[in-house]
């Protein structure tokens, strides 16, 4: 594992919100991915809602704390009102709502910038090709930057998509700096039937820097019933978009990065941006 450098860690928290915010901090050195998740995709009007912020991998992680020093917007939308959420230090699930109202809502979070060394090449060679990027040693070397003890930026765009009452409403872009969109509600869908299963196709929009991201590598992480779950990897085309094939009763993980060099920085020579949605199909 590459070594790390944890910033903004709040030593005055208590035991177990420190090791879960370290957990969070180092995660990301095997590529892991960052979401919110709800304690239930679909809830009634007037119900309280939990959303946790979770980081890991095949859609499995550590349930994160809420730190305000560690988050650059947290807002949640439902209709045409966006409302930022502002938490307790500490505070797991991350964010609480009462009394939701029925719609579509969504869920943001973007995180602040925080760094990952590097020690050997072999680690992020392993990232870049699992991530789609493929073989990074002739840019690393023609930008005269050296195999080890490199150091990278990465920053987390996040969206999660939950039902409430009838869940009528449309995902849209929020202006996060990459972002997927939904281009039909995934709880409106009209499952079809298809080799004994209820299934559909969800169309989705990737961003990047409010453009549509062509050829972009994007994956797929689906959840059975039985909590067991299914990675697949799919391409947007020349329009930034992708179908997504869904089945019923199962949840999903999408995730898509970009990198980018960094240059007149004496912090990191490279950039991510890993941007995910959360849904389910009922």
């Amino acid at each position: 594992m590459p070594n790390l450098s944890v910033r903004s860690i709040v030593s005055a928290l208590p035991v177990a919100s420190f090791l879960a915010a370290l957990t969070g901090a180092v995660a990301p050195a095997s590529a892991h991915e960052f979401w919110i998740e709800p304690e239930k995709y679909q809830v009634n009007s007037d119900d309280s809602l939990k959303l946790g912020l979770r980081n890991g991998q095949m859609f499995k992680g550590a349930r994160l704390p809420y730190f305000a020093n560690r988050t650059r917007r947290f807002d949640w939308i439902q209709g045409d009102q966006l409302t930022p959420y502002q938490g307790r230090m500490g505070d797991m699930p991350a964010m609480v709502l009462q009394d939701v109202q029925p719609g579509l809502l969504i869920a943001l979070h973007e995180t602040t910038p925080d760094l990952i060394t590097y020690d050997s090449w072999d680690k992020f060679a392993e990232f870049a090709e699992e991530k789609g990027f493929g073989e990074l040693r002739d840019r690393q070397a023609r930008r005269a930057l050296p195999e080890s003890g490199f150091t990278e930026r990465y920053s987390r765009h996040a969206k999660l998509l939950v039902s409430v009452g009838h869940g009528a409403g449309r995902d849209r872009a929020f202006g996060l700096e990459t972002e997927f969109v939904a281009l039909q509600n995934p709880y409106a869908l009209s499952p079809r039937e298809a080799q004994g299963e209820t299934a559909a196709n969800l169309p989705l929009r990737l961003l990047y820097q409010a453009n549509p991201r062509a050829n972009a590598q994007v994956e797929i992480y689906e959840r059975a019933p039985d909590g067991a779950v299914r990675r697949s990897l799919a391409q947007t085309d020349a329009k930034g978009e992708v179908q997504v094939p869904l089945r019923s009763n199962h949840s999903y993980l999408l995730n898509a990065v970009v990198l980018r060099p960094v240059s007149n920085d004496p912090e990191a020579v490279w950039e991510t941006l890993w941007a995910s949605l959360v849904f389910a199909l009922p």
